[in-house]
């Protein structure tokens, strides 16, 4: 039955990816948010989508149903107008449940690498529908649309959304606590989290080198990847990073990305598809199409002299491999310097993983440092200037970029300008317009 579904705070990646896949499946959709963005006008041109910015509460008539993301309170006046007129209010996680709930979901959960590995099973399974938490550059989107039930799934744990997926197939990268603000500071809660997530499968797929996954006692196909994959080898093709690596007695294989975690979400996606009974030729040769995600390891400059790279990490663990992967980028490319720019990402996230950030940045030439992107949160006092004293560091306001040259400003003035070498700024909040000169 078509329905008309109004999404409060449309514009996020998480959402409008569900404002986009109940289009596809014959809704009217609607929405609003803070700001007009580059979602929000794509979902006005290309899904019909009524766009109210900022919110209204004129918004809410006449719709059947209303979703709001995470980020939303009770004091917004949409959600106060929707309860005012009964419409059934749904968060994020609770309309999973409708939207997935008759779908063969194949769901990609873990801690790092999801949306890596959740668009690599898209490409290598090129007849499904999809549903990621990043734009893949295959497909220019974060969902695609085919006429049938199976659902490429990106599954969250961050609020335990990920137990409304509704997994046929479930694959996990990895488990680390994180999130722990949601799960009460209580570790036990987080692990039966991930151990529900994988019991609700009925074909499970698992690095089996994590710490907590190897401590499972369920069926699983289990990937060792210090001895499954193999003569792991970085190429460039066309100045772009590619991964070539031998996967038990199954053969060669070649991604786009650098590291050998790049290798290992490739690995898992490769194993989720034999058990679903893709061709081991066609997976080989699908794995090919996955070009990456916007915002991870993304080349938004490519110059012979100079290379710029967006990329979404913003962990540690994640800021750590793609560090490495920059090393054999830097190497590969013959550039001499590596310079970095972060901006954190949220005051608890930062002050619980410090130690962990100061040394993530090993090996980079300069490292600049911009004002945490708080997400909401109240301010935290964090001293970054002092714990990240062993660096060549620059405190700055703001980056941007012109004409190529990546400009580091500080009170309003130009205090330092990359015209050359490789460029990369980390960080899930505005940093990725900044550094394209767009903010």
């Amino acid at each position: 039955m078509q329905m008309k579904i109004h999404f409060i705070g449309i514009g996020g990646i998480g959402l409008s990816a569900l404002a986009k896949f109940l289009h596809n499946d014959g809704h009217i959709i609607s929405g609003s948010d803070i700001k007009q963005t580059e979602i929000t006008n794509d979902l006005a041109l290309n899904f019909g989508a009524k766009i109210t910015i900022p919110h209204h509460p004129d918004a809410v008539e006449g719709v059947d149903r209303v979703i709001y993301s995470a980020a939303v309170r009770p004091t917004n006046p949409e959600y106060q107008r929707a309860k005012e007129l009964g419409v059934e209010l749904l968060s994020r996680k609770e309309a999973l449940k409708f939207i997935l709930g008759d779908k063969e979901v194949y769901a990609v959960g873990g801690a790092h690498g999801k949306s890596t590995t959740s668009a690599m099973l898209a490409s290598i399974l090129p007849q499904t529908n999809a549903l990621i938490g990043a734009i893949s550059k295959e497909f220019g989107s974060n969902v695609r649309n085919f006429p049938n039930d199976r659902v490429v799934f990106e599954a969250d744990e961050s609020d335990e959304s990920f137990l409304n997926a509704n997994p046929y197939l479930a694959i996990v990268t990895n488990v680390e606590p994180e999130h722990m603000e949601y799960y009460g500071y209580d570790e036990e809660r987080f692990y039966n989290a991930y151990r529900n997530f994988l019991s609700l499968a009925k074909v499970r797929v698992i690095n089996a080198e994590d710490e907590f996954l190897s401590s499972l006692e369920m069926e699983s196909i289990k990937l060792y990847p210090g001895r499954d994959i193999r003569q792991i080898e970085f190429v460039l093709v066309d100045g772009e990073p590619h991964t070539k690596f031998v996967l038990r007695d199954l053969g060669s294989f070649e991604v786009f990305g650098f590291g050998a975690h790049i290798a290992l979400d490739a690995a898992l996606a490769i194993l989720a598809a034999l058990e679903l009974g893709e061709p081991l030729e066609d997976i080989r040769r699908n794995l090919r199409r996955y070009k990456g995600i916007k915002k991870r390891f993304d080349i938004i400059q490519n110059r012979q002299h100079s290379v710029v790279i967006d990329d979404y990490g913003h962990h540690p663990t994640e800021i750590k491999a793609t560090i490495e992967s920059l090393q054999h980028y830097k190497k590969l490319r013959a550039f001499s310097t590596l310079n970095v720019i972060w901006q954190p990402h949220k005051y608890t996230r930062t002050m619980d993983n410090l130690q962990g950030f100061v040394e993530c940045f090993e090996g980079v030439d300069e490292l600049v440092i911009l004002p945490i992107w708080s997400a909401g949160e109240l301010e935290i006092p964090i001293d970054l200037k002092g714990a990240f004293s062993r660096y060549k560091l620059l405190m700055a306001d703001s980056v941007t970029k012109e004409d190529g040259i990546v400009k580091v400003i500080r009170d309003g003035n130009v205090i330092r300008e990359y015209s050359s070498g490789l460029v990369t700024a980390f960080g899930a909040g505005d940093i990725t317009y900044q550094i394209r000169g767009e903010a």
